[in-house]
């Protein structure tokens, strides 16, 4: 008898714990850089979809900022705010079905330099995700080469068929190093 009361009370004492599973208590600052170059309407339904799935309802929970760029002939950003209910989340996915394509070019550079900008005075309070996603991966060359491209130092890609999302992680060197230089000298 004595056992099973203690295995109900262990039991009722995780099952908040169970539900918690997978939510995050600190906010989130998304950047999100979209090609707005005419590659986008090749694979625009695609890449709707993917940020509603992956970005919208997997990441975003209330209190995160959003920041989305459309890199066109020029960056410009599309919209900026922080998500509050299921409007917000609405209102990020009528934007970015409605995104105009505009030049050949993506100016992937000038939403980078803007996003690099907006990270450095970001507090540590929060947590940062950038992400780049392109359908014309030659238009990633002028970022690579430019002066933005130290934000590549860090990144993951996700490729489909027609288009790409890098992952950046930016402002991660200091803790690579770190984290190097803490197994270096466990190894000693």
């Amino acid at each position: 008898m004595l056992r099973k009361l203690f295995t109900l009370i262990l039991f009722a004492g995780f099952l908040p714990l169970l539900n918690a599973e997978g939510r995050r208590t600190i906010p989130l600052d998304v950047y999100l850089i979209i090609d707005g170059s005419a590659a986008l309407e090749r694979s625009r339904g695609e890449i709707v979809a993917w940020i509603g799935e992956q970005v919208i309802d997997r990441i975003l929970m209330d209190g995160d900022s959003v920041t989305i760029w459309a890199a066109g002939d020029s960056a410009r950003i599309i919209h900026s705010g922080v998500i509050s209910g299921e409007a917000g989340r609405r209102e990020i996915r009528e934007r970015i079905q409605t995104l105009d394509a505009r030049g050949q070019t993506p100016d992937f550079s000038g939403a980078l330099a803007d996003a690099a900008s907006r990270l450095s005075g970001a507090g540590r309070d929060r947590l940062t995700h950038t992400m780049l996603i392109t359908a014309s991966a030659g238009g990633l060359q002028p970022a690579f080469t430019g002066s933005a491209r130290h934000l590549f130092r860090w990144f993951r890609s996700e490729k489909s068929a027609g288009w790409q999302v890098l992952v950046m992680a930016p402002h991660i060197g200091a803790r690579v190093q770190q984290a190097a230089a803490a197994y270096m000298s466990s190894q000693l």
